[in-house]
C-alpha cells in the first residue's frame, strides 16, 4: 500500500470514529446539549482535529442525518425496482425501512427527535430526502390503486399513518432490545397491519377468505415469494417450498448460433420471466445489441409481458391462452410459411409448442437459456422443518417439475399415501396429467392458467 493510500485510510478512519462517536451523543442529548469537546473526547481524538473534519457542530449533525438518509434513499429504491407489484413494492418498503433504522437505532433517535427547521443548506437536502421517501411511499400507494389493489384512499393521510406505524414499532423494539427473531415477526405484523388497511379485496364480510388455510407453494424461491403475497393478502398462512433452481444452461452454443446469424428472426417466443431474464443476460454478455423493431415479441403471460416491459422489450402479442395451444391458436392468424421463429427457454422444453408452429409452415429454431435443477439442501431446510410442524391445507404444484422434485426431496415413495389427506392444486393440465399419473387426485384446476386464476380457482372451491 503506498504512502498516500495509507493516510487517506487513516483519514476515513477518524472521521468514521467521529462520525460514529457524534451519532451516539446526538441520540441521547438534544442538540444544543452536545458539544464538540463531548465528541473529541468519546471518540478520543484532539478537538482541533475534529474540527479539521467539520468545521462546526452543525455542519456535522447534518453531515451526519444527510449520509444516512441518503444511503436509506438508495437502498430502498433498489429494492422496490424489481418487485413485480404494488403489494411487493409494499411488503419490500417496509420491511427495509424497518430494518435500516433497527440497523442505525442512534440515527433512528435523533431523527425522530430533532426537527429539522435550521437554515444551514445541508438542512435543505436532508428535507429533500425526507420528500423523497414520502414519495417513494405515495408512488407505491398510487400504483395499488391503479391496480385495483388497493382502495381509494387520501395518499397524505396513508404515508403519514404508514411512517407512523413503521417507527412505533421501531421505537418498541429498540426500547425493549428486540432479538433479530423478535424483529422478523414484528415487521412482518405491521406489513399486515398496512396491507389490510389499503387492500380493496376485504369486504366487509368477507375480509379474509383463506383465513385459517395453510398454502404450501412449491416453485422457485423467487417465484414463490410474488406468488405467496396473492394468498396472504386473502388471508392464507403459506409455505414456501422450493423445488426448483434456475442455473444457466450446460452449452450456449445453440442460443448464439441463433442470435449472432444472419438470418433474419421473425418471432421471438418468450414463455417465462426466466427465459426473458437469461435471454437478456446473455445478449448483454455476447454484446449484441438486439433489434426488437425488426421482431414480433410473443409474451406468454402477462407476468411475463411485464418482465419484458421492464427490461426495454416491446410486446407485440399476448396469447389470450397461457398454453402452447393458445400460442399456436394465436400465431395461426399470421403468415407463418417459411417465418423463422425463435424459442429461447427450458433446457427441458416441451415439444408440443414448437411441432405445433412447424405444422403450419414456420422454420424452428429453440435454444436452452436456462436449465432446471433441485435446490441445494441450505434451501429447503427450513422449508422441511417447517413443513413437518404444520398440516397443510393445501398443495400448489405449477409444472410437473415441482411435483417430481416435491417428490424426490422429501424421499416420497408412495405419493397416494402421502397426499391422501390434503388437496392439490395444479396450474393447467399438463400438470394435472402428471400428478394424476402417479395416482394423486388432483382438485383443484383453473381455467386461466396462472397464478392469479389459482387464486380465483382456489377461492371458489373454499367457497
Amino acid at each position: 500500500m503506498s504512502a498516500e493510500s495509507k493516510i487517506e485510510n487513516k483519514k476515513d478512519f477518524k472521521r468514521k470514529k467521529i462520525v460514529e462517536s457524534a451519532l451516539i451523543l446526538f441520540s441521547k442529548k438534544s442538540y444544543h446539549e452536545v458539544m464538540m469537546e463531548d465528541v473529541a473526547k468519546l471518540s478520543s481524538i484532539a478537538k482541533g482535529t475534529v474540527y479539521n473534519y467539520f468545521s462546526s457542530k452543525e455542519e456535522l449533525y447534518f453531515s451526519i442525518m444527510n449520509m444516512r438518509m441518503e444511503k436509506l434513499i438508495l437502498s430502498l429504491k433498489e429494492k422496490i425496482k424489481s418487485e413485480m407489484s404494488s403489494i411487493d413494492s409494499l411488503h419490500s418498503f417496509i420491511i427495509h425501512l424497518y430494518m435500516f433504522m433497527m440497523k442505525y437505532q442512534s440515527f433512528f433517535l435523533i431523527y425522530q427527535k430533532e426537527s429539522l427547521n435550521a437554515s444551514h443548506e445541508l438542512c435543505s437536502e436532508i428535507v429533500s430526502l425526507e420528500k423523497d421517501l414520502r414519495n417513494i411511499l405515495a408512488g407505491i400507494i398510487r400504483a395499488g390503486e391503479t391496480d385495483n389493489l388497493f382502495r381509494e384512499i387520501d395518499e397524505g393521510f396513508a404515508v403519514d399513518l404508514i411512517l407512523g406505524s413503521i417507527y412505533g414499532a421501531i421505537q418498541r423494539g429498540i426500547e425493549n432490545n428486540y432479538t433479530e427473531k423478535q424483529m422478523e415477526c414484528d415487521r412482518e405484523k405491521i406489513y399486515d397491519f398496512v396491507l389490510h388497511g389499503l387492500f380493496s379485496g376485504f369486504e366487509e364480510n368477507n375480509m379474509f377468505p383463506l383465513r385459517g388455510k395453510t398454502i404450501v407453494i412449491t416453485r422457485t424461491v423467487e417465484q414463490s415469494k410474488e406468488s405467496s403475497e396473492i394468498f396472504r393478502q386473502l388471508g392464507a398462512s403459506v409455505i414456501i417450498f422450493p423445488t426448483l433452481d434456475i442455473v444457466p444452461p450446460d452449452s450456449w452454443r445453440e442460443f448464439d448460433m441463433v442470435v449472432k446469424g444472419k438470418a433474419k428472426i421473425d418471432f421471438i417466443i418468450l414463455t417465462s420471466a426466466h427465459a426473458v431474464k437469461m435471454f437478456v443476460k446473455r445478449i448483454e454478455e455476447l454484446g449484441i445489441l438486439f433489434d426488437f423493431n425488426r421482431t414480433k415479441i410473443v409474451a406468454v403471460g402477462n407476468k411475463t409481458a411485464a418482465v419484458c416491459e421492464k427490461n426495454k422489450i416491446p410486446v407485440n402479442i399476448i396469447p389470450k391462452k397461457f398454453s402452447a395451444e393458445g400460442v399456436i391458436e394465436e400465431l395461426s392468424a399470421y403468415d407463418l410459411e417459411n417465418k423463422v421463429i425463435f424459442i429461447p427457454r427450458s433446457a427441458i422444453g416441451r415439444e408440443e409448442l414448437p411441432e405445433g408452429l412447424e405444422k403450419l409452415g414456420a422454420i424452428m429454431k429453440t435454444a436452452p437459456v436456462y436449465n432446471v435443477s433441485l435446490p441445494s439442501e441450505d434451501k429447503v431446510a427450513n422449508s422441511r422443518e417447517l413443513l413437518n410442524q404444520t398440516k397443510p391445507d393445501l398443495f400448489i404444484f405449477t409444472s410437473p417439475s415441482t411435483f417430481e422434485n416435491f417428490l424426490q426431496i422429501l424421499k416420497i415413495s408412495d405419493p397416494v399415501k402421502y397426499f391422501d389427506n390434503y388437496k392439490i392444486a395444479a396450474i393447467g393440465p399438463t400438470t394435472k396429467t402428471a400428478i394424476e399419473n402417479k395416482g394423486v387426485h388432483v382438485n383443484i384446476m383453473p381455467a386461466e392458467y396462472t397464478i392469479d386464476g389459482l387464486a380465483k380457482a382456489i377461492l371458489n372451491y373454499y367457497k
